[in-house]
C-alpha cells in the first residue's frame, strides 16, 4: 500500500440514504478521495451506494469502520448520533464531515470541536448554502462594505413538506424541530456573511400545529429576533408544512445604509437560487440557476483533506451558531 501522502484519502460513509449518497457522489466526482467503506442499516441504501463505489467494503457500523485503514469519515445518520460518532472518529484519528446539526446543543458541538482540535483533524459540517454561487456574491458585498452598514437581515426557510423519518419528530433524537433542521442554515448564513460578530439578545417563539409546543413535541413553526453587536437585527422565520403556496420559500436578505442584497429561491424550488442587489426601488440580478451547489461543501472538505489540512480553527464558529439555536430554544 502506498504511503498516505502518495494516495487519495480513503473515506468511510456512515449513512448512505439520499443525502449521504449525494455527498458521496460529489466527493467521488471531485477526484479528491475514494470510498473505501459503507455502512447503513438498510440493505437497499447500501446497494444503491455500491452502484457509486463498487469496490467499497460494506460493514455493520462505526465500530467496524474504525478498524479499517481510513483517513476520514462522512456522517449522515440521525442527529442524536452526530456528536458521539464524530468524537469517536476524531479520537481514532479520522477527519470528519458531518451532516447538520453537528450536535443538538452548543455543549455537544463544543465537544466535537475540541476533539478535532486535540486530534488535529479536519472537521466540517454540511452547511451547504454557503456554497451557492449567489450566497458567495452576497457575502462579498456585505463584507466589502458596498452595502454600507448592514443594520437588518431577514431570514426565511419555509418548507411546505416535512421530514419523512419519525426520528425528526422526537425531541430527544432530533434535538428540536424546524429550527434545528432549517433554522441552523439561516443563523449560519447570517453570522458567516457578517464575519461572526458578537451576539447580543436572542428571543424566539416556537409553535407546533398552530399552538404552544407540548411535551414530547418539536416545533413546526418558529420566529426569532437576534440582535448583534453594533445593533444589527436578524429576523428569522422557518417552518415545516406551512401553507406557503409553493414547495419552499428560502431567503437571506441583507439591508444596509447604502443598498441591499439577497439570496432567494426561484419559483418555490429547493435547488434553484438567484442573488440580487437592491438600490432603492431598483434591483439587479447577480446570478441565477443553474448552479450545482449541493455537494460543494463535501467536495471542499475532501479536497482540503487530500491536501493535508488538519484542524481548521474556523470550525470553532460552529459553536457560536449552536449557541444561538440554544437561546432560540430557551436553554
Amino acid at each position: 500500500m502506498a504511503p498516505r501522502s502518495q494516495r487519495l484519502p480513503r473515506l468511510g460513509f456512515l449513512g448512505v440514504g439520499w443525502i449521504g449518497r449525494h455527498r458521496m457522489e460529489a466527493i467521488l466526482a471531485s477526484g479528491a478521495a475514494e470510498a473505501a467503506s459503507i455502512a447503513d442499516p438498510s440493505p437497499e441504501m447500501q446497494a444503491a451506494a455500491l452502484l457509486l463505489a463498487p469496490s467499497a467494503r460494506t460493514v455493520g457500523g462505526l465500530e467496524e469502520m474504525l478498524d479499517l485503514d481510513l483517513d476520514g469519515i462522512v456522517i449522515a445518520t440521525p442527529s442524536a448520533m452526530h456528536a458521539e460518532q464524530s468524537i469517536r472518529a476524531l479520537d481514532a484519528g479520522l477527519a470528519v464531515f458531518c451532516q447538520k446539526p453537528l450536535g443538538r446543543t452548543a455543549a455537544e458541538v463544543r465537544g466535537v470541536v475540541e476533539a478535532a482540535r486535540r486530534a488535529d483533524r479536519l472537521l466540517a459540517v454540511d452547511l451547504s448554502y454557503r456554497f451557492t454561487q449567489g450566497m458567495r456574491q452576497v457575502r462579498d458585498l456585505v463584507r466589502s462594505g458596498e452595502l454600507g452598514r448592514v443594520f437588518a437581515v431577514d431570514l426565511v426557510f419555509h418548507n411546505a413538506y416535512g421530514p419523512d423519518k419519525p426520528w425528526f419528530y422526537d425531541p430527544v433524537l432530533a434535538g428540536g424541530g424546524c429550527v434545528m433542521d432549517l433554522g441552523v442554515h439561516l443563523v449560519d448564513l447570517a453570522l458567516w456573511a457578517l464575519d461572526f460578530p458578537q451576539v447580543g439578545s436572542v428571543a424566539g417563539r416556537l409553535l407546533a400545529q398552530g399552538g404552544p409546543v407540548g411535551l414530547g413535541e418539536v416545533e413546526d413553526y418558529a420566529v426569532a429576533t437576534v440582535e448583534l453587536a453594533g445593533g444589527t437585527v436578524l429576523q428569522l422565520a422557518c417552518s415545516w408544512r406551512l401553507h406557503a403556496g409553493c414547495d419552499a420559500r428560502i431567503e437571506a436578505a441583507f439591508y444596509g445604509t447604502q443598498g441591499g442584497a439577497a439570496l432567494r429561491n426561484v419559483g418555490g424550488s429547493f435547488y434553484d437560487f438567484m442573488a440580487e442587489r437592491y438600490h432603492g426601488t431598483g434591483r439587479e440580478q447577480l446570478s441565477g440557476p443553474p448552479d450545482e451547489w449541493g455537494g460543494r461543501a463535501a467536495a471542499d472538505w475532501a479536497m482540503r483533506l487530500r491536501d493535508g489540512a488538519g484542524f481548521d480553527p474556523q470550525s470553532a464558529r460552529l459553536v457560536e451558531v449552536a449557541a444561538v439555536l440554544d437561546r432560540i430554544y430557551g436553554r
